[in-house]
Order: C-alpha cells, then structure tokens, then sequence
C-alpha cells in the first residue's frame, strides 16, 4: 500500500476513533496530528521534541487527549480500552511503546 493510500485509510478511520471514544465515555480534545517539517525535520530527521521516524510526520498519526467528567487522564492505563479497541481494527497504539495517548496507522513503505 502506498503512503497516499495509507493516510487516506488512516483519515477515513478517524471518524470510527473519535467515535468509539465517545461511545466508550470519554470526552476528547485532539492533540498532534501532522508534523511541519519546517518545525520538527522530514521524516527520519529530529528537530525539536518529534521523534525522528515519528508517524505524524506522514500524516499517519493522531495524540488524543481523554477526559472524563472533566478529569484529564494523563496515563496510559486511561488510553488501554481505546487503544486495544483500535488494534483491532488495524491500528497502532502507542500505549505498546509508553506513549498511550498516540493512535497511528500502519505503512509498508516506511
């Protein structure tokens, strides 16, 4: 699949993310989505906090916060329902990697 396919697949998934959030209870607000290289390097390049092959580099990435009851849930714990539901329908959570808050999707070119 090629990069334009994937975040094309990643975009048409969002909705179904958002989704299940607020179907699961939570409240959301979304953090990072893209990576300006002109801020943060091309992909495989670190500048600033992004990780070097950082997925949100290529559009292939979202940070949502989760709230509930107006509570911020900073741990990756607060993320598990969510990000093993999303795993499930082929995605990625960063919750693997210490990064909980991170859903990104997969791409076979990089």
């Amino acid at each position: 699949m090629s990069l334009s396919d994937s975040q094309k697949k990643f975009a048409s998934m969002l909705p179904a993310l958002i989704n299940k959030a607020l179907d699961m209870g939570y409240e959301i607000t979304c953090g990072d989505l893209f990576r300006d290289p002109r801020v943060h390097g091309q992909y495989g390049e670190k500048i600033g906090y992004s990780a070097t092959m950082s997925k949100h580099k290529l559009r292939l990435a979202i940070d949502l916060n989760l709230f509930q009851h107006g509570r911020y849930l900073t741990g990756t714990e607060d993320h598990r329902p969510l990000g093993e539901w999303w795993e499930t329908v082929g995605g990625i959570w960063g919750g693997r990697f210490n990064d909980g808050n991170h859903y990104e999707w997969p791409n076979n070119e990089n």
